[in-house]
């Protein structure tokens, strides 16, 4: 049903692909919009170790909100900041797609966790968070992406 990587050496395993869906701070989530145009749009994200699913929040309503509520099927992409070597202008730069199924988590104290264990990922400051989810979690929705396929490659841009 996925492809498979046509070239096979720039793969990355999978301790790699999960390693920059844990650290890196955003992605480009895609779904199915309007007109049957693809819609992305940059997201930050947790990458859940205990069940390989990846979290992202949202307000109440939207292009993307509606695009989910006529199709589950996402792409979710994230890459890292790359790396030069000595005397090469072009960024080697390692990414990650990952192919699913989106649904709402609609457990609101669940939610709110989630959107706790998401903040944690980008701040310390607990008493920042407790106020956010404080005022902003009754506006707030949580998605779960379940994968399906996951693919990381190696690329150098020249």
């Amino acid at each position: 049903m996925f492809r498979e990587l046509v070239r096979k050496k720039q793969a990355l395993p999978l301790e790699e692909c999960v390693r920059i869906l844990k650290e890196e701070p955003r992605g480009v989530l895609s779904v199915q919009g309007d007109d049957g145009y693809p819609y992305g749009t940059p997201l930050n994200h947790w990458y859940c170790e205990d069940n390989g699913r990846l979290y992202f929040h949202s307000g109440m309503s939207g292009h993307r909100i509606d695009a989910l509520k006529k199709c589950d099927k996402v792409s979710f992409c994230v890459y890292d900041q790359g790396y030069r070597k000595e005397g090469d202008w072009a960024l080697y730069i390692k990414s990650v797609i990952v192919f699913g199924r989106m649904r709402l988590v609609e457990d609101h104290d669940r939610a709110m966790e989630i959107c706790k264990k998401l903040s944690v990922k980008y701040t310390d400051d607990m008493e920042y968070i407790r106020r956010e989810i404080l005022h902003a979690g009754p506006r707030t929705l949580v998605y779960e992406l379940i994968p399906e396929h996951m693919t990381g490659k190696l690329v150098h841009e020249a």
